[in-house]
């Protein structure tokens, strides 16, 4: 039994890396460095049984992901063109005990309502012996982590919550949407290896875990900050010790406690659904206590009781929509497609907040400022991000999401009318080339294969 911050207990639920060759020599699994490594002896005096291999297919999954450089300003490009000897001297180090994480490189981001989520930033190297203690685990945690925990997980995905937060709103009147104020930054590290400890006994893992969870922040301006709580968003094992926390803190809790309550949890993004208003107040205000009991806080002002109104649903309340991973939940009209009788529906669709931080990276792009360049060109430039747009945001709601198209389009439309000489006064005329060429090439842009193109003007353009 593991009682992590009070209240009721919760109930706890390689192979060789590298060939033996002639000589005593071992080979790196990369025919393309062909490092040959002398087998040492003294392997088997380390503390910690660290495998090589382990170490290498981290690296390739932190390769994979991408990234910027640390504090150290070492990039995935200047580590991979030292590999070998960068890998041998990590392993080394982590098998001896002698590995200390350098310092998390802090980046602020904007956020909508202008304040700033803190971004820590670890080295490469420190991102692959994360990636290696997380590679360990994952299965092991996986298998006590609850159901509707959809964040950082293998085969779950935001959409899974989404979808399933949509069908709960239609079987439950009521839904808690919560904040947990600054949770990322505000882990209890004591209550943290708690849990830990109570699913890790590798002794490496955990000696590594401590390091990370206090290792400073740097600021741009060189200022160290010292960590006390938290775990650094941006980490890679960040996201995997968070649900841990969160398994015990709200996950197993809300099992005993209030069974009969359906939620949806990704990371600290969370709703629940509950039949009465009553019965939304009363878990409220007993999640605030629990919250607190575990060094977390409920953000009052953002945290707040929803009603799922809809044609059947004939209610009022002061709060009729919340948003969840990008979406917003509210009243909608609706048609059914066998009847055609119109109706109200409670569903999802892209959340403003989202449709302003796609325009506002449109902007950025600065297309009037990109006339050096073809359609084409401009086609395969941003296609990328457009098609994770699409991938993204048109499982629920497509025709709200098409808004945010249109601007995209109006701002090809501009950029055509600065390209071409013959449209520079005529803002009509260049709209009209769009048309045209979206008719002829729906293939050169994802949106426009997705059935966001440009429509023929019904009135004129200035």
């Amino acid at each position: 039994m593991l009682v992590l911050c009070g209240g009721q207990p919760r109930s706890s639920v390689e192979a060789s890396v590298m060939e033996v060759e002639r000589r005593g020599l071992r080979t790196w699994p990369n025919s393309k460095f062909n490092l040959m490594i002398k087998e040492e002896t003294m392997n088997e005096a380390k503390p910690f049984d660290v495998e090589k291999r382990l170490v290498w297919e981290a690296w390739k999954r932190v390769k994979a992901n991408g990234g910027s450089a640390g504090i150290d300003d070492v990039d995935l490009k200047t580590y991979d063109s030292d590999i070998g000897n960068n890998l041998y001297k990590l392993w080394n180090r982590m098998s001896s005990g002698s590995y200390f994480p350098k310092a998390v490189k802090l980046v602020e981001i904007p956020k909508p309502n202008g304040g700033k989520r803190p971004l820590g930033i670890p080295t490469i190297e420190d991102r692959v012996a994360q990636m290696a203690a997380v590679m360990q685990i994952t299965d092991r945690l996986e298998a006590i982590f609850h159901e509707d925990s959809y964040g950082y997980r293998p085969m779950r995905s935001a959409h899974d919550a989404i979808s399933k937060a949509w069908e709960r709103c239609k079987e439950n009147h009521w839904v808690l949407d919560m904040d947990i104020s600054k949770f990322f930054d505000t882990i209890d590290h004591v209550l943290l290896m708690k849990a830990v400890q109570k699913h890790i006994s590798e002794k490496w893992i955990l000696l590594y875990i401590e390091r990370w969870l206090k290792v400073p922040y740097r600021t741009s301006n060189g200022t160290m900050v010292e960590r006390t709580m938290g775990v650094p968003q941006g980490s890679v094992i960040g996201p995997v010790l968070a649900n841990l926390f969160l398994t015990y803190v709200f996950d197993k809790w809300m099992a005993i406690n209030f069974p009969t309550i359906p939620f949806e949890r990704y990371a600290d993004d969370t709703i629940c659904h509950c039949r009465t208003e009553r019965q939304a107040q009363y878990l409220k205000t007993c999640l605030m206590k629990r919250f607190e009991e575990c060094g977390l806080k409920l953000n009052e002002e953002k945290t707040k009781i929803v009603y799922c109104k809809d044609s059947n649903r004939k209610g009022d309340s002061e709060h009729m929509s919340f948003d969840f991973l990008g979406y917003t939940f509210r009243p909608r009209g609706a048609r059914n497609s066998k009847t055609g009788q119109n109706f109200t529906a409670f569903s999802p669709a892209i959340s403003k907040k989202s449709m302003m931080r796609i325009k506002t990276e449109i902007r950025s792009w600065n297309l009037n400022h990109q006339t050096q360049l073809s359609i084409t060109q401009i086609a395969e430039k941003f296609n990328p991000k457009i098609r994770g747009w699409l991938n993204y945001y048109t499982r629920f709601g497509k025709s709200e999401f098409r808004k945010v198209m249109s601007y995209l389009n109006e701002r090809l439309t501009r950029w055509v009318k600065r390209k071409y000489k013959r449209f520079r006064t005529k803002l009509g005329k260049a709209h009209d080339w769009l048309v045209q060429c979206a008719t002829y090439n729906r293939q050169l842009f994802s949106h426009w294969m997705g059935g966001y193109i440009p429509y023929p003007r019904l009135y004129k353009l200035r």
